[in-house]
């Protein structure tokens, strides 16, 4: 079963590649249009990696990466570039939640997604996608 199934790789990186897009577009569009304020409350994750300053700029770069990272995946446009941004975001996102002791169960998501993203840097973007592998 596992060889008939080989032909659809890269029809599943791209059923892949959609599903977690759009999702990303969802979870970075209201933090995009958050503004400043937004931003500077996100960027404050950069103090438990060491990096107290420029939390607006900070804050800012996680949601364009959320929010264009989505679109890039998408389209397997600039793919890795955006799925190692992605990969930074989420690491930072998994260590302020154990940082601040909210546990597993509140960084898992971001843990999983860091995961996802490290695996996609590793297998590309599939031979339907502007990149093309």
């Amino acid at each position: 079963m596992s060889k008939s199934l080989t032909k659809y790789r890269d029809t599943g990186i791209l059923i892949l590649r959609i599903g977690i897009g759009i999702m990303f577009l969802y979870h970075g569009a209201p933090k995009l249009i958050g503004g400043p304020e937004k931003w500077e409350k996100l960027g404050m994750a950069m103090n438990y990696v060491g990096i107290p300053v420029f939390p607006v700029f900070w804050g800012f770069m996680a949601a364009f990466s959320e929010f264009f990272g989505g679109i890039f995946i998408i389209l397997g446009l600039f793919f890795r570039p955006a799925c190692i941004l992605l990969l930074i975001t989420m690491s930072v996102a998994s260590i302020m939640h154990l940082g601040k002791g909210d546990g597993l169960g509140v960084a898992s998501h971001a843990i999983e997604a860091g995961v996802l993203f490290l695996s996609l840097i590793l297998i590309g973007p599939g031979k339907y996608s502007i990149d093309k592998d």
